[in-house]
């Protein structure tokens, strides 16, 4: 297909590239135009002075931008460049409510939007290996994710428009849950006199399980913070869920407390830390090597 895809960060560059060896025609934009043409040099395809150049005529629109401004600007200028019945693909995460603003948009100019998060980090962008939750029509979605299916290991349809984005919220709760639990238990364990690895030989095959403790356990021992997904990051996905858990009436008590404890590590020097740094509140803070 002919496919447009705008954002050329940590995780839409090796997006894209596969997307490229896939064979789709490429052309991508970046707001640093010195990525895109990097991309290009490596990739192939071409790179596009604005959104709408490169989205003229395509079949697929695919952005990772920053949040729900950024979609906004991007898709309303991506649309009427698009061919005729094209779909948007958006693997930012955002709040559902733009995602179905989007939605009514792009229907309003006959083409379609799927909104689609992400989880998985640069590791999943890299390796092809990401899970994708989606929103939107069942047409749109088959017409994409053939597509879309070249950097994933999964990919989901879950209900119309914005219920990708609800999804990626239920993600962001349980892994700010499993990762202070995490770090807790290595801060106990340390404060009773265990050997961290011994610990993590014993648990590691049984119930306490999990992706974080496996890839994770070790660095967060060592005091090692530069892995992956940022502080800022999450604490902005965060703020998603706790502004829609405010309309829907959810209670996430356990959520607004690890926001807090994420609000402490910024504090601490932290913005650019991965999510595992919530052991480094627990722990001096000099502690804590990024």
């Amino acid at each position: 297909m002919k496919v447009a895809f705008a954002g050329l960060g940590v995780m839409g560059f090796p997006m894209a590239g596969h997307l490229a060896k896939a064979g789709h025609e490429m052309s991508v934009f970046n707001r640093s135009p010195e990525k895109a043409q990097a991309w290009v040099a490596k990739h192939g395809g071409r790179a596009g002075a604005t959104v709408a150049a490169t989205a003229k005529d395509v079949e697929v629109f695919i952005l990772c931008v920053g949040n729900d401004d950024d979609v906004r600007q991007v898709v309303t200028e991506a649309l009427p460049a698009m061919a005729a019945g094209g779909v948007v693909v958006d693997h930012t995460t955002t709040s559902a409510v733009v995602a179905r603003e989007m939605a009514e948009l792009a229907a309003k100019g006959g083409r379609a939007f799927v909104d689609a998060p992400v989880s998985g980090g640069q590791a999943g962008a890299e390796n092809g290996q990401l899970t994708i939750m989606c929103g939107g029509t069942p047409e749109a979605f088959a017409h994409v994710d053939p597509v879309i299916d070249v950097y994933a290991k999964a990919t989901k349809l879950m209900g119309a428009s914005g219920a990708g984005q609800l999804a990626k919220m239920v993600n962001q709760i349980c892994i700010a849950g499993i990762v202070q639990g995490l770090a807790e238990g290595l801060h106990f364990a340390k404060q009773a006199g265990l050997d961290p690895q011994l610990v993590y030989d014993a648990i590691s095959k049984g119930a306490a399980q999990s992706w974080q403790m496996d890839n994770r356990w070790k660095t967060m021992t060592e005091g090692k913070f530069d892995f992956g997904f940022a502080v800022d990051w999450m604490r902005k996905d965060l703020g998603l869920v706790l502004d829609e858990a405010r309309r829907n009436g959810a209670a996430l008590d356990m959520t607004a407390m690890v926001d807090g404890f994420y609000a402490e590590v910024q504090a601490m020097g932290g913005r650019r830390w991965d999510t595992s740094s919530l052991v480094a509140r627990l722990e001096k803070p000099q502690e804590a090597k990024a």
